[in-house]
């Protein structure tokens, strides 16, 4: 495994799920924790979530820009 993506073992640190309850695997007990954590992740062919390294260690890569907050047109017009 490289080092762009978390191991299966670091995302069960990061979420403390590692078995699956009330019927569900752990793999949707971890996918349904990053949602309502907040932190951005795949799913892959396999179901399991997988989470860019990146993404926990912070830190701008330097092809993104930051974007323009948006505001409506009305408010551009004076």
């Amino acid at each position: 495994m490289s080092d762009t993506f978390l191991t299966p073992e670091e995302v069960e640190e990061l979420s403390g799920i590692r078995v699956g309850r009330g019927g569900k695997t752990r793999e949707q007990l971890q996918i349904e924790w990053l949602r309502t954590s907040g932190i951005p992740f795949w799913t892959n062919a396999r179901g399991r979530p997988i989470i860019a390294r990146s993404a926990i260690e912070g830190g701008a890569r330097a092809d993104e820009q930051p974007r323009p907050k948006w505001q409506p047109k009305v408010l551009s017009l004076r």
